[in-house]
């Protein structure tokens, strides 16, 4: 009896579910952010932790940068610092405009770049898919940090199995 081997590799999710995964997960994380008050987005921490306002810099420092470095080769420095946004109005502008840009380059990556070793902002080693996952992680990390200022501010966060 002959047997015979597939040469395709399993998988669990394709790519585009993938995309779809973390664009969820940023549909959460914009409902956080229109969640705060202006005041207190710009100005509330709790023990130490920098404001929302300043985690929603940092996760805009990586998102759409790192869909453009992933399908471009071309990875820009980071920039939390992101001095011109200095509203709600302009971190959600920013927030829709770095969606936009993920979805735009998202069809440029190959799936060969997921495996490939790279070197992120010039400076963080790993795999397109670690770099990735990264990234995502972070975001879920922050926005969590969201969520306990939200809860200290008598606020109730999105709930975060909502992500149409």
């Amino acid at each position: 009896m002959e047997t015979t081997t597939s040469t395709s590799a399993a998988q669990i999710i394709d790519k585009s579910q993938l995309l779809t995964h973390w664009l969820g997960h940023r549909k959460v994380t914009r409902r956080t952010l229109e969640a705060f008050p202006e005041k207190e987005l710009f100005e509330f921490s709790i023990g130490g932790m920098r404001t929302f306002a300043q985690l929603m810099k940092e996760m805009l420092s990586m998102g759409a940068p790192t869909a453009i470095g992933l399908a471009t080769d071309k990875w820009e420095a980071l920039d939390e610092e992101k001095p011109e946004l200095t509203t709600k109005a302009d971190l959600l502008a920013s927030w829709d405009k770095s969606t936009d840009l993920i979805e735009k380059y998202w069809d440029q990556i190959t799936l060969e770049k997921f495996q490939e070793k790279i070197v992120a902002f010039g400076q963080y080693e790993g795999t397109g898919y670690s770099t990735l996952f990264y990234i995502i992680d972070n975001e879920i990390h922050h926005r969590a940090q969201g969520f306990v200022y939200l809860r200290a501010l008598g606020i109730t966060p999105p709930n975060f199995w909502e992500q149409y």
